[in-house]
């Protein structure tokens, strides 16, 4: 574990907590102080990475949920608020990527990517809005933190959906810090470019995702950890500075 304190006292709350950039923000905001609560719907993952973050000596606790389900969602949150506290960080970190290319139309996968890249948003946004009012009332400041992706500001051919739904999640972050800033609210939004995570291989194409593993012939790509450690630095900041969009790209990218 880090020595360092600096989210020491505060509640933070991770969706898609179970893998890839979701786990490494929890672990990081852990090894920072931070009294954790871990959501996704992998069971076993999230107990997992809980036993090895308190075995480390940090705070965790999971919190097995659908975040598709709002009123599973409203629910957990209420869990959080009795057992934790108030969640004075939330990162809305759930999301999926599969392709939608016209030629090869796949209803399921247009719904899936809805579902989850905005639904799951809303329903974090909506379930946890009135902790995170009252703990920046309390302490000053709070952070929202909505990972989005660098393909919801750029032309991503076959991956329209995916795009989309992460042009929705910038929109939506830079009106609500409009709204919650003035509350002390914080609103980041993460855009990461290829980060090499369990997204690539919820494709079922395998053109499609030898297509992509051949970019690391060219690119090399970013990890979890990377994005765990640029959304801590912006969480940590003092209450009077907000990083309201964030692209991390890795150096080789350029589209």
């Amino acid at each position: 574990m880090s020595s360092s304190a600096e989210l020491s006292g505060r509640v933070a709350v991770v969706t898609g907590a179970s893998s890839g950039i979701g786990e490494q923000i929890a672990r990081t905001f852990a090894a920072r102080g931070a009294s954790v609560a871990l959501l996704a719907r992998r069971v076993g993952r999230l107990e997992a990475i809980v036993k090895d973050i308190t075995a480390s000596g940090g705070t965790a606790a999971s919190y097995p949920v659908d975040l598709t389900d709002a009123a599973a969602t409203t629910a957990v949150a209420g869990e959080i608020a009795r057992e934790l506290g108030d969640a004075g960080i939330v990162v809305s970190n759930a999301g999926i990527m599969l392709p939608t290319p016209l030629g090869d139309l796949n209803p399921p996968d247009w719904s899936r990517q809805v579902e989850l890249n905005i639904g799951a948003v809303n329903n974090t946004l909506i379930a946890f809005t009135a902790q995170l009012v009252r703990s920046a009332a309390a302490t000053g400041v709070a952070d929202l933190v909505n990972t989005a992706s660098f393909a919801g500001r750029s032309v991503f051919p076959t991956f329209s959906v995916y795009a989309a739904s992460k042009a929705y999640v910038i929109h939506l972050g830079n009106n609500l810090r409009a709204e919650l800033g003035p509350k002390n609210v914080r609103v980041t939004t993460i855009q990461p470019g290829i980060v090499g995570t369990e997204l690539q291989s919820h494709i079922a194409d395998e053109n499609v995702r030898t297509r992509l593993a051949a970019t690391r012939d060219t690119i090399e790509w970013l990890i979890p950890q990377d994005i765990a450690d640029v959304v801590a630095y912006a969480v940590g900041l003092p209450a009077r500075v907000n990083l309201p969009e964030i692209t991390v790209l890795p150096t080789r990218q350029t589209v």
